[in-house]
């Protein structure tokens, strides 16, 4: 079963989303702040973060950064400001995808299961193409584990979004070797030619 936790101080948003998600085979839990919401994702296997911009102790963005600096994990940016500044400081600090309120649910089931997907394939691909399960591909002081999905530049992390990640991890797996365009779109960007 799919595990999300959704990083939100709404109660009736976070009622509706649990009823409509575990409807739909999405185990949903709820951190009503950012620390618990820290606390939560440090303790659980989760797919999946929903995450709103406006908590009572910190930024989304705040909360966004720290998330990206340990792991990268899907995240959906959730809130009321629709601004398109707010859209592009999102996704620019890692966030997978970002939808306003209010939204249909129908919408961020779809957009839930597009991230997945895309995680998937990538992941899937990544170890089936170089059965790679467990091993650290080292470039210099690049370092690329696909198992934690996290790559460090001499020691410190690289903050990647989830294509940013697939995008390194493909190419270094594939040193010196040219990656057409077909194969860097299927297997890092998790779709086909158009």
């Amino acid at each position: 079963m799919t595990t999300a936790l959704l990083i939100d101080d709404d109660p009736e948003l976070g009622e509706l989303l649990s009823k409509y998600l575990g409807a739909e085979g999405i185990a949903l839990h709820i951190a009503r702040s950012a620390e618990e919401g820290f606390q939560q994702f440090r303790t659980g296997a989760h797919d999946l973060i929903i995450l709103d911009i406006m908590l009572p102790d910190t930024s989304g963005f705040e909360v966004l950064g720290r998330l990206r600096a340990e792991s990268n994990i899907p995240i959906i940016m959730l809130t009321g400001r629709g601004e398109e500044v707010d859209r592009v400081v999102g996704l620019e600090k890692g966030a997978d995808d970002y939808i306003p309120k209010p939204f249909p649910l129908r919408e961020l089931l779809a957009r839930m299961r597009a991230v997945l997907r895309r995680y998937s394939n990538t992941a899937a691909a990544a170890a089936g193409a170089q059965s790679r399960q467990g091993r650290v591909v080292r470039i210099g002081e690049l370092s690329i584990d696909p198992g934690a999905r996290l790559a460090t530049l001499g020691g410190t992390p690289l903050h990647l979004t989830a294509t940013e990640f697939s995008i390194l991890d493909l190419l270094g797996s594939n040193p010196g070797n040219i990656v057409e365009r077909e194969a860097l779109m299927e297997n890092a960007l998790g779709k086909g030619e158009d």
